[in-house]
């Protein structure tokens, strides 16, 4: 009597069960090339390079809108990389999310540098990307998620002006602007929301 099932069972998983395992195995990869990395193992860290600097650059672009400073920056990561790799804990959150922090941080530091400070610290560093990565989806810690679930009770149009306060890396009057509102409204806004996103965080 043939098999119902075609015998696809044992020779054919589904693509998404196909893509979480391989997903899965490059998380694993990544952590385990930036352990090496910690131990002064220079191929790892040239394959972590390699293999993770791709995402890492499109976090830096995103952030500061200009290719020759990311590339800049991206190397000012890795370098970064290389020397705290001993910092890494694995158990708190996967390479990619580590390296991500190392580049929105830089980021921040150099916007700054440029602008007046976009948003509050504590809000700025846990606010997540717009189009995360299912790695990134997957590392995702309890405080980011506590952080989704506040902005989502902002209003639109100023969960909106938040985001782009953050990501753009934009002074207040650029983003007035650019949003076509006061710039006094602007700040209300941005203030507002600061405020209700702590209260929210807090409770």
């Amino acid at each position: 009597m043939s098999d119902p099932s075609g015998g696809l069972d044992d020779n054919a998983a589904s693509p998404s069960a196909r893509a979480e395992a391989s997903d899965a195995a490059r998380r694993a990869r990544l952590n385990q090339l930036l352990d090496a990395t910690a131990r002064g193992e220079q191929r790892a860290f040239a394959e972590l390079y390699r293999l993770a600097s791709g995402h890492v650059f499109a976090v830096l672009v995103r952030m500061v809108h200009d290719r020759a400073e990311a590339e800049d920056l991206l190397q000012e990561v890795f370098t970064a990389a290389w020397r705290r790799a001993d910092t890494f804990d694995a158990a708190r959150g996967g390479a990619m999310t580590w390296l991500v922090t190392l580049a929105r941080n830089r980021a921040i530091d150099r916007l700054r540098q440029h602008h007046e400070s976009p948003l509050d610290d504590a809000v700025a560093h846990a606010i997540a990307d717009d189009d995360p990565t299912p790695a990134a989806r997957a590392e995702a810690s309890e405080e980011r998620q506590r952080l989704e679930h506040c902005m989502a009770q902002l209003e639109p149009t100023q969960r909106g002006a938040v985001r782009e306060a953050f990501f753009s890396g934009a002074t207040y009057s650029e983003l007035a602007e650019r949003l076509s509102v006061p710039l006094g409204t602007l700040k209300s806004w941005i203030r507002r929301s600061l405020m209700q996103l702590k209260s929210c965080l807090e409770s």
